[in-house]
């Protein structure tokens, strides 16, 4: 009898651990994200960008979207003053090409695997300019291409000719405008070229998030089943700070010259780490 009894007991107490088990849903990690920046350029100092954070992408060639300036490391495209970073787009002959104008980029400087990205910016105004806030993978890892086999994320681009709007985007192999699978949206910014905003984007493993003074627009998250062609951000990338002009989408209706010079005007840019909450 005291057999029997022990056996129904430890029965029941299986049915009701695994009942338990079934009814328990796996939550997702939470992450959140330092409250210091690890990486960061407040531009608190006069001349070049710091070279130990900044290098240049430069000259012509429409790089890849028949864009019609050349990028150049000089100081009239380039510099701090007054505690901002100011790239310009000037129209001026410059190598091959009628305007110059230039692209700052962090990598091998600044290379983030997950974060928070807050760049507080100025825009640029006028038909014809492509100002843009973007990330690259620092390395090849996946597929035969390098874009956009191996992603891009765009914190912001605008584009002259659609003065009021913003854009927030990825860009993967499975998902691209080259073959009209994009992921993005955009929002109403009618003081982008009048008014600093923070332009920012949440990294974690799980999504990226894409936002307007702290408030999301576009959020893409990584959905079950995707593997490197629709989701190659758990590698390093680093931050690109350019004006192109004309180009595929910049230059869509057309460049107006007498807007030039143009600006893009930087308070700082702000890398916050990712923490795994427990």
């Amino acid at each position: 009898m005291k057999q029997f009894v022990l056996l129904s007991t430890l029965a029941a107490l299986i049915v009701f651990v695994a009942c338990r088990e079934k009814d328990q849903v796996p939550r997702a990690t939470e992450y959140a994200f330092g409250d210091k920046p690890s990486w960061q350029d407040e531009f608190d100092y006069t001349g070049k960008p710091d070279p130990q954070k900044w290098g240049y992408d430069v000259g012509g060639g429409g790089w890849g979207n028949n864009e019609l300036q050349n990028y150049t490391d000089k100081l009239e495209n380039a510099r701090v003053e007054n505690g901002m970073l100011v790239i310009e787009a000037r129209k001026e002959p410059s190598g091959n090409r009628a305007y110059s104008s230039a692209r700052l980029v962090s990598k091998g400087k600044g290379d983030f695997t997950y974060g928070k990205l807050e760049i507080k910016a100025k825009l640029p105004t006028g038909r014809g300019t492509w100002p843009a806030i973007w990330t690259l993978a620092s390395q090849s890892t996946y597929g035969e291409r390098f874009w956009p086999d191996n992603g891009e994320i765009d914190i912001m681009e605008h584009v002259g000719f659609d003065q009021d709007r913003v854009h927030g985007n990825v860009h993967t192999k499975a998902f691209n405008h080259s073959i009209k699978t994009n992921k993005g949206n955009s929002v109403m910014v009618p003081l982008a070229s009048a008014d600093f905003h923070v332009y920012g984007c949440e990294w974690t493993p799980q999504e990226v998030r894409i936002l307007l003074d702290g408030q999301p627009y576009f959020t893409f998250p990584k959905a079950a089943g995707y593997g490197w062609a629709e989701w190659p951000f758990d590698k390093p990338f680093h931050l690109l700070l350019n004006i192109a002009v004309g180009g595929n989408w910049g230059g869509q209706k057309g460049v107006d010259d007498s807007v030039f010079p143009q600006k893009m005007e930087i308070d700082y840019v702000r890398v916050y780490p990712l923490v795994e909450k427990k």
